[in-house]
């Protein structure tokens, strides 16, 4: 499901995906040949500090030059095509699953008009919207006389920034997907039980955000300021050390062992015990609001900050849950062949990976 795309019929070659966040622009180009999937490319471009601050570009000329490098810095080879399929901020993003009766989908669209301005904060000539009919057997004991509708809905100021920008860097934007469904894209097996439901948690250098999928549908989202570099700043001012200092131990240390008196893990403590309590409220309003599902069945982490030595095996302690680093090319069929990118570090691609992945082959411009 794309949120603004334009149709393009047949094109070749496809799109690479452009995650575009508030520290860097990461990019991945995957290719479909014979049936399979075939890794190309993959690079990372940092910002200058500001130039994009909570999903909003500050600096356009900074992030149009990023963008510009991305492509002749890519390994093992540049990314070749001028293609692209963008993400959206999810704290610029309106996501909901609204119910509607049961109607011919030619009738759906008007429908959710009406819904959109009842369930978000902005008027609908404000936003750029798309929306998907969600399969019945995803919400089978609820669905007997109602069609349940994934919605998501932008504002305009931040779609139309955002293109700007990539195409002023010398791309032609495709499509456009918040990070919920690119993330839900790469993360979570399009092939495991429908029912299942996953606490996607992307831990990133200036947020956190959580992202509850049914199956590989994205739920619900929400974002908290905890993030990576909080627990950067905590170490510098419990051990009385430089942020580069700190920065340097928790990449090389992690935040250390909770089974002692570690004072790297009591300088962290307090910032993951308001991440476990956030986590905990996500998911207590899930079930008893939204109540899709009974339970959350599995907790899965990406984004940079999930690769801290020592944090998973203390969240599965703390949250009785098992907690798992998540693995974004469980949808990518390659064979035999092997992506040039480890495990730890494609974490920090999933978004990228998502955007890329070659499932969509033709795009709509809906809204």
């Amino acid at each position: 499901m794309g949120l603004f795309q334009k149709k393009i019929i047949n094109f070749f070659p496809r799109p690479f995906g452009l995650d575009l966040s508030d520290l860097s622009v990461k990019g991945v180009w995957i290719e479909e040949e014979g049936g399979k999937h075939v890794f190309r490319s993959y690079a990372s471009v940092s910002f200058p500090n500001g130039a994009v601050m909570d999903g909003e570009i500050h600096d356009e000329e900074a992030v149009v030059n990023a963008i510009r490098k991305l492509s002749d810095q890519g390994k093992p080879g540049k990314i070749k095509t001028k293609k692209v399929v963008c993400s959206l901020p999810e704290t610029k993003a309106f996501l909901r699953i609204i119910t509607l009766p049961h109607m011919p989908e030619s009738e759906v669209g008007e429908a959710i008009k009406w819904e959109i301005e009842a369930n978000i904060p902005l008027a609908i000539d404000q936003v750029y919207y798309d929306w998907q009919v969600l399969s019945d057997e995803l919400f089978y004991d609820q669905s007997k006389e109602k069609t349940f509708v994934l919605v998501v809905a932008v504002a305009r100021g931040v779609v139309d920034t955002f293109y700007s920008v990539v195409e002023r860097a010398g791309f032609e934007v495709v499509g456009m997907e918040t990070e919920a469904v690119a993330q839900a894209r790469s993360l979570l097996s399009s092939t495991e039980n429908l029912k299942k439901t996953t606490l996607i948690v992307d831990i990133g250098d200036r947020r956190t955000s959580f992202f509850v999928c049914l199956g590989n549908v994205p739920c619900f989202t929400s974002s908290i300021p905890l993030s990576s570099q909080a627990i950067t700043d905590a170490i510098s001012k419990e051990m009385r050390i430089s942020f580069e200092e700190a920065e340097k131990i928790k990449l090389s240390q992690g935040i250390g062992s909770f089974t002692d008196e570690n004072p790297v893990f009591n300088a962290a403590r307090p910032i993951l015990d308001n991440l476990i309590a956030e986590m905990g409220r996500s998911i207590e309003f899930y079930l008893g609001n939204l109540r899709y599902s009974s339970q959350v069945d599995a907790i899965v982490l990406c984004g940079g900050g999930a690769n801290m030595k020592g944090l998973i095996p203390y969240l599965t302690w703390k949250l009785g849950k098992t907690v798992t680093l998540g693995d974004p090319w469980v949808n990518v069929k390659m064979g035999e062949s092997i992506p040039s990118i480890d495990r730890d570090r494609s974490v920090q691609y999933s978004t990228a990976i998502g955007l890329a992945i070659p499932n969509i082959e033709e795009y709509e411009y809906l809204a």
